[in-house]
């Protein structure tokens, strides 16, 4: 009961904001003091989402914006994280490899869509694989870092009690690695998210992105106040959804 009672305070607590600003933006439109074609009520907003929803218009475009997010997350991050844990334990090749991963780091990714489509073309295997590059090189820095903080205490008592490589790697790098790893893959989804939106605004037929683009090009504010409410309603889904796994995963952080 205690606990569900502390469940409560915490949505309350997150919620009593947006809900009290969609209140004053209510006000505000029905009062004449905001102008309908440029801040639509909440109102508004719902019944046009009925509308889209009742049409199967924003299920298609939220498909293909999780599809986007989820395929260029999924290869990016494990990729990256196995790349970034093999340049912690070996030194020749961290040193081999950090340059270029510092360089890519810092790149803006769309720039980087032209060239990508000159040698994978248009379709939809060159968006996935530039929404994979900004995770894989945020992944690899974020793994990197996690094992170099990982306290030298603890690998020289493994060693001390004979542990092999692999046991230590297993019961020591891990599980101290493992809090920062999580924060990296938050990190790393939020950025999937916002190339794959920053894509869909300049060369999808489909998703959030997209839908958002036509939308000002047409001048259809409400629905173009729809597609910037559904991306941060996704950021924040996804942000603790993975906060959950990782109480779930890693207990001993939280």
């Amino acid at each position: 009961m205690k606990r569900r009672i502390t469940t409560l305070k915490r949505v309350l607590t997150g919620l009593w904001l947006p809900v009290l600003l969609l209140a004053a933006w209510e006000a505000g439109s029905r009062l004449g003091l905001l102008n309908h074609l440029i801040f639509p009520p909440p109102s508004a907003l719902f019944h046009a989402a009925q509308d889209m929803i009742a049409r199967g218009e924003l299920q298609k475009h939220l498909t293909a914006t999780l599809t986007r997010i989820f395929l260029g997350f999924l290869i990016g991050s494990f990729s990256g994280l196995g790349c970034g844990v093999i340049m912690g334990i070996v030194p020749w090749i961290r040193r081999s490899i950090e340059p270029i991963i510092s360089g890519a780091y810092a790149t803006p990714k769309l720039s980087l869509l032209p060239m990508i489509m000159l040698f994978m073309g248009v379709g939809e295997p060159a968006r996935v694989f530039l929404i994979a590059v900004g995770c894989f090189v945020l992944m690899a820095m974020q793994g990197l870092d996690a094992l170099r903080n990982v306290n030298k205490r603890y690998v020289e008592m493994a060693l001390n009690y004979g542990a092999s490589r692999t046991m230590i790697i297993r019961k020591v790098y891990l599980p101290a690695s493992l809090p920062q790893m999580f924060t990296g893959f938050r990190i790393a989804l939020g950025r999937a998210l916002t190339i794959t939106i920053a894509l869909e605004l300049v060369s999808c037929p489909d998703g959030v992105g997209s839908m958002i683009w036509i939308a000002w090009q047409t001048f259809y504010t409400e629905k173009l106040y729809i597609g910037v409410i559904l991306s941060a309603a996704l950021g924040t889904l996804l942000h603790f959804s993975l906060r959950r796994l990782e109480t779930r995963l890693a207990p001993w952080t939280h």
